[in-house]
């Protein structure tokens, strides 16, 4: 119930920025309304907002400087004023970066491939060999499905990990 008034206190809190007055009533059940009307006895609540004047000026538009005579000078600087400031790395060591990490990308591959194929023997076509603890059915048929997840997401990692390794210049 409490959370009902509430939400209604709160949306027309939200409403105050439109009319600035927010009366607390008390309806025939003596629940506490809250209205932008005043009916009968009713509270003014201070909200602390005061709204706009009516008339307020209007912000001019951005003058472009494709057709009037004036020769003020943008206020965005062009992408190639822009450009000028930004860092450069030179050829070479761009070069040594890529190489870097061609190489850490090719270790991780090389490593990901151990771990499928790994993965692959102790799966053993879908049906590795039972371990003590798993006399249930259930638990055998979960550990297989996790390892064919576990496979899948190598597989995927091998993928994305050759793409990578294809997109470095």
């Amino acid at each position: 119930m409490f959370q009902a008034s509430l939400a209604v206190f709160a949306s027309v809190l939200l409403c105050a920025t439109a009319h600035a007055q927010i009366y607390r009533c008390t309806d025939a059940n003596g629940r506490p309304l809250y209205t932008d009307t005043k009916v009968g006895k009713c509270q003014l609540i201070d909200t602390g907002y005061s709204a706009p004047p009516a008339a307020s000026a209007p912000i001019p538009a951005p003058r472009s400087s494709g057709g009037g005579g004036s020769s003020s000078p943008s206020p965005n600087p062009t992408p190639s004023a822009a450009q000028s400031n930004f860092p450069r790395v030179d050829n070479s060591q761009q070069r040594a970066r890529d190489d870097e990490r061609r190489e850490i990308l090719g270790d991780e591959l090389r490593m990901e491939e151990r771990k499928l194929t790994d993965l692959k023997r102790v799966f053993n076509n879908g049906e590795p060999e039972r371990q003590g603890n798993e006399r249930n059915y259930a638990k055998y048929q979960e550990r297989v499905a996790s390892m064919r997840d576990e496979i899948n997401r190598s597989e995927r990692n091998i993928e994305a990990l050759r793409r990578e390794i294809g997109n470095i210049k």
